[in-house]
Order: C-alpha cells, then structure tokens, then sequence
C-alpha cells in the first residue's frame, strides 16, 4: 500500500467530485489510469515552496476525477476487448510502472472470487494502478475485507467497487452440497461454505433454484452485506462518490455480467 499523506479538504474538479486526502496526492504525482491524465506536478526540491503551492492550484483545475459512472465504463469497455479478443493490455510497459511506484491511484476496487480463472486485470484489460484487488474464496467479507475495500475508497479515493462472482464457482457449490448432503469440509474451508449458506437459503426461500439464479443471489448478498457493515462505504455511495456494482463473470465466453447497482445512477446525477 502507498503511504498515507496528510488529508486536503474536499474539492470540486472538472466535472469529477474531488475526494477528501486525495486531491493533494494526485497534484504530487500520483499515477492516474488511463483515460484520466494531469499535466501539472508541484515541484520538489528546496525553495519550491511558493513555485509549489501555485502549481498545486494550477493541477487542481487540471485534474479530472474520473466519476463512478467513468470507472463503471472504462472497467466494462476492458472486458468487452477481452471478450472480442481485441485486448490492448494498457498500462502494462516500464513507462507505466516507473510511474506507478511512488503511489497509486486505481479506479475501482475489484473484490472478487480467488478462484485462478478469475484474474482481474486480464478479464478486463486492464494494467498497473488501475485496479486496487482484493479476493477471497467465494468473495466472502471479513474485516480484513471490509478494511481493505475501505481503504479503497476513503484513502485511494476509489469512486467504483465490484464485487464479481463467477459461474461453477467452488464455495457456491460446496454450500448447496452441505445444505443438500448435512455434511461441511473440515478446517477453515467450513468457515467459507458457511458464510456463502445464506445467500443459497435466501434464493431458495425466493424460488431461486438453478444454479445461477443462487450465484446471482449471493452477489447481491455480498453487495449489500458490504454496504450493510462499513458505514465508510454506505456513506460514500450515499454522496454519490462512489458506487457498488455486483458483476457475474461466464467462465466460457469471457463476459462480465451486470447483476445489481447501489448508488451508480445516483451517483451520476449528483455530478451533473
């Protein structure tokens, strides 16, 4: 993780929302995805002081924020080059990780399945700096989960979180074995089956049956779990500079799914 610099007040810029804490680390150099450029940095070195300070109000009418709705769509365009086979593997040269180093700047926190066929900057052609990825077997939240994605968003100043599932996903399975067979994995794995059992007992309950309807059901499940714990997260969606999207990703084709939206339209009215 990059170092935690002192917190700026809120801003307004371009037609982003400025984030407090990270208006001040994006003038001093801090890498931005592609898409999202500055052309003004404060400069270092002594007696830079004053130069400094009139740089960093020069940068602070030059950045743009990219909104949630920007990041939403940036993401999905990544995954429908992959899908095509037209990838553009952006942000992936010496160039981007020189720039990268001192910090970073993601668009979104992708909080994902572990699972090996699940890697995110390549479903969705992203590079370095742009996804701030956190993965958990059967994206089940524990506080090192919720911590980590609230970093994301109240120090990185992420304005998207996704939370993406997949088809023949391992800990989903294993849950409706469990409720189906009375028998759970030993160790931590029972940990995981039992945190993904509520989310197949609620689609049961719904009349969800088939084997993606209990996947869609444990994304919204996660989605709003996550809102439902972290007042951090819940707080920014409700200023509209963030949002919560669940993706449902098909193993075969490549395709990333829309499965549920906390706040993304609202957001982007709130920008207007």
């Amino acid at each position: 993780m990059a170092a935690v610099l002192p917190r700026a007040g809120p801003l307004t810029v371009g037609t982003g929302i400025a984030r407090p804490g990270v208006m001040a680390r994006r003038a001093m150099g801090r890498a931005a995805p592609a898409g999202y450029s500055r052309t003004t940095r404060a400069p270092a070195g002594p007696g830079g002081a004053v130069a400094g300070a009139a740089s960093y109000a020069a940068a602070m009418t030059q950045i743009h924020t990219p909104t949630p709705r920007d990041a939403f769509d940036l993401l999905m365009a990544g995954n429908q080059r992959f899908v095509a086979g037209t990838a553009e593997h952006p942000n992936q040269d010496a160039a981007r990780r020189s720039e990268t180093a001192p910090s970073q700047q993601p668009f979104a926190v992708l909080f994902g399945c572990s699972d090996s066929r699940l890697a995110a900057e390549i479903i969705f052609d992203r590079g370095l700096g742009d996804l701030f990825v956190v993965r958990t077997a059967g994206h089940v939240a524990g506080t090192e989960v919720l911590g980590s994605i609230e970093f994301g968003v109240s120090v990185l100043g992420a304005p998207l979180v996704v939370v993406l599932g997949h088809d023949s996903c391992g800990a989903v399975a294993a849950a409706c074995s469990a409720l189906r067979d009375g028998q759970t994995p030993s160790g931590f794995v029972r940990d995981v089956v039992e945190r993904v059992t509520p989310s197949v007992l609620a689609a049961r309950a719904a009349g969800r049956e088939s084997a993606e309807e209990i996947l869609a059901e444990h994304i919204e499940h996660t989605v709003d779990l996550l809102l439902e714990r972290s007042r951090v997260l819940a707080d920014a969606v409700t200023e509209g500079r963030t949002a919560v999207v669940g993706l449902s990703y098909r193993l075969a084709d490549g395709s990333a799914q829309l499965v549920t939206t906390r706040g993304l339209d609202a957001a982007a009215t709130a920008t207007l």
